[in-house]
């Protein structure tokens, strides 16, 4: 059996060599949100940049489009929006699945990976699963930027003897001068701080929580610091993970020891607040004076298995960068897509100030779209965008003046019929509108749709599969006075 894998993970590289070449022309198939060319993938791992790449690890199954057989995949890019596939990373070996975790780079040799090569190691520190019996937290390493790894001898280097602590996420704390891992005891709902001089070696610091949403187990934690309002004079901590099956985030101060949190300690907080946002986590080693920068997995554990995606499943999110800001003596989450998508864009749409009387199309778009508008809201009744058709819609999203929220709803239109997913249909953030004004940039990607609202301020990200190619796509208005301010919109073009 051991020869049988071994054999087939040797032809896997192969296969994945032949992805730039592929049509990516399937039905539902994302064109410039990262996917792989055939089977499952989950949460993104080991985000870093070294040497002018940036570096996508996620989870994945070399066999089949279920979760199964974890395995670090990998990609490459040099602006976070076309992707070059590489063989794979970390690959499961003896009973030993690869779950999610982090990559640094070792400048330093803190490691002594590197021997007196005179190479800069890459490590990555990740869980090792062992079905039903242990998780715990292994190491690897790179001397060729990440094109191949060795697993450490004496792995593993971090083990509680319990069968749920998970997915580490690593950095390095100048002021202390040492390495700090977040890592997940997911059935206690709490985050743990251990420290590092040099990788192998690891000492526990303290615990956060339980705290916010503890409905689900805790899993995917990150621990980064931000700018303040875009700002690098001024910045807090952002300690974010994900309680299954969606994510939060606390804003506080990290001494290097605890993290402690400046909001209300009952308070949720959501990086996105659609269903398929899931594991984000930031890069790591990115260059001076530049702002976190974020990816997610877009799925949902609910239904993540049974979504009618082939020969893939599972994509990533357009990369963000984030910032926090305070709102009403709270602090929040800021993010916006990188710039680097703007050359996706092709075929203008201008639209100057238009009155929006019942409903209003816009045509010329097809598939892959950027939206990005200002709308004067109706105060009385509801206002938005429309995806299909009135009747059965595939999504909307809307303000809502007599509840005084943003709402995303999926509809009818979608012909995803598991219950499972009909069943999170509806999600909405309250909103107060300055002057009834709500500024949305839109991303629609065949089967993926981020809402941007107020300059990042909410978002909110889903699957949709809608029947029809090209579905209609309407402003629509409930009440009077609603007006579409401005319009500039742009088909997108395919990564691939």
């Amino acid at each position: 059996m051991k020869l049988f894998y071994a054999l087939l993970f040797l032809s896997i590289p192969a296969l994945q060599s032949t992805a730039q070449q592929a049509s990516y022309t399937e039905k539902y198939r994302p064109q410039y949100h990262f996917t792989t060319e055939k089977n499952w993938i989950n949460d993104p791992n080991g985000l870093v940049y070294f040497d002018g790449e940036y570096h996508l690890f996620y989870q994945h199954n070399p066999f089949g489009n279920t979760w199964g057989h974890m395995t670090w995949g990998h990609a490459v890019s040099t602006d976070l929006v076309s992707w070059k596939h590489l063989p794979l990373a970390i690959r499961e070996e003896n009973g030993i699945m690869i779950f999610s975790g982090t990559v640094v780079v070792d400048e330093k040799n803190s490691s002594g990976f590197a021997g007196t090569s005179g190479k800069v190691p890459m490590v990555a520190i990740y869980t090792g699963h062992q079905e039903g019996l242990n998780q715990s937290q292994h190491i690897a390493y790179s001397l060729d930027k990440g094109r191949t790894w060795t697993k450490y001898a004496k792995n593993p280097v971090l083990d509680l003897g319990k069968k749920d602590f998970r997915d580490p996420k690593v950095f390095w704390y100048e002021p202390e001068k040492k390495w700090v891992m977040v890592v997940a005891l997911p059935l206690e709902k709490k985050i743990q701080f251990y420290r590092s001089p040099n990788l192998l070696d690891w000492t526990y610091m303290s615990d956060f929580g339980p705290a916010g949403d503890t409905t689900g187990i805790w899993e995917c934690p990150d621990l980064f610091q931000v700018p303040v309002n875009n700002n690098r004079k001024e910045s807090k901590w952002v300690l974010m993970h994900s309680p299954a099956p969606y994510m939060q985030y606390f804003v506080g101060e990290f001494d290097g020891s605890r993290f402690k949190n400046e909001n209300p300690a009952n308070m949720i907080l959501r990086p996105d607040y659609g269903p398929d946002y899931y594991a984000a986590i930031v890069y790591n080693n990115r260059p001076q004076n530049t702002s976190p920068l974020s990816i997610g997995w877009i799925n949902n554990w609910n239904y993540a298995n049974e979504i009618p995606t082939h020969p893939w499943k599972g994509a990533m999110s357009l990369p963000r960068i984030i910032s926090v800001k305070k709102i009403n003596d709270t602090w929040m989450m800021v993010q916006s897509p990188v710039m680097s998508l703007i050359k996706q864009r092709t075929s203008p749409i201008l639209w100057g100030k238009r009155s929006i009387n019942n409903a209003m199309a816009v045509t010329g778009l097809e598939n892959s779209w950027e939206m990005e508008l200002e709308l004067v809201v109706s105060s009385s009744g509801k206002t938005g965008i429309r995806l299909g058709e009135k009747e059965t819609p595939v999504c909307m999203l809307y303000y809502d003046p007599s509840s005084e929220q943003i709402v995303f709803e999926r509809g009818a239109g979608n012909q995803f019929k598991l219950a499972a997913f009909e069943k999170l249909n509806r999600f909405s953030v309250p909103f107060v509108t300055t002057g009834q004004k709500i500024s949305l940039r839109v991303f629609c990607d065949n089967s993926i749709i981020e809402v941007y609202i107020n300059d990042g301020d909410y978002v909110f990200t889903a699957q949709i599969f809608p029947e029809e190619k090209n579905p209609a796509i309407e402003f629509f208005s409930e009440g009077t006075g609603a007006v579409v301010n401005s319009l500039k919109a742009w088909k997108m073009k395919s990564i691939w």
